[in-house]
């Protein structure tokens, strides 16, 4: 019996490890998703209205703790992604003891940032030798992420247009960058790996 509680309290321990991210957040009032180049990132964040208390979680990881606050409306800025982008959570009263959460990435909106950044980026999702992958190319930089990492790549000049090389694993890719003859549509650009074209994700 006494052997039978002892496997119940390691079981109760592990559970507690596995989940103790989420037992400790009881305060949990906002959660949001930003799409980077570098990924997908998630933000947690906690409020207690009666301490004031604010914690900040980036992709499950605390990276603001403030215990005791007088003053519960404010801001917590914070970076986000390998590339440190600013990021901002505003805490608004709006009447009485309710409160109103908005995250702002630099500088914007999130929405006016997810807007902006489908005009800067594109993004396409591919299954590459049974992993998914994330491809992002930033157009004004013509950088190549893919899951997290900048990747080497090889620019060169072709008769219509340019072409951008780069490989995942033994896979040979290329993005090609086409004027599509009208000015509103500007350049379009579309991956190709080991001669397939792969359609665009839109996150």
């Amino acid at each position: 019996m006494a052997a039978a509680r002892e496997e119940v309290a390691v079981y109760e321990d592990e559970v507690r490890s596995r989940y103790g991210h989420l037992e400790k957040m009881t305060d949990l009032v906002a959660v949001w998703e930003v799409a980077l180049s570098d990924g997908v990132h998630k933000i947690e964040f906690e409020h207690g209205t009666t301490s004031g208390k604010r914690v900040v979680y980036v992709d499950g990881k605390e990276i603001i703790r403030k215990d005791w606050m007088f003053k519960l409306v404010g801001k917590e800025a914070f970076p986000v992604g390998a590339s440190q982008t600013k990021a901002t959570i505003n805490i608004d009263a709006v009447s009485g003891f309710a409160y109103e959460y908005t995250l702002e990435v630099n500088g914007k909106s999130l929405k006016k940032y997810m807007e902006n950044r489908s005009k800067t980026t594109n993004t396409w999702v591919l299954h590459v030798d049974g992993e998914d992958c994330r491809v992002v190319l930033e157009k004004d930089t013509m950088d190549v992420w893919c899951n997290g990492k900048k990747l080497e790549t090889a620019g060169e000049f072709v008769d219509d247009g340019t072409e951008t090389h780069f490989t995942i694993g033994d896979h040979d890719c290329c993005i090609k960058a086409v004027s599509s003859g009208k000015r509103r549509e500007g350049i379009i650009h579309t991956l190709i790996m080991d001669e397939r074209e792969i359609p665009e994700s839109t996150e």
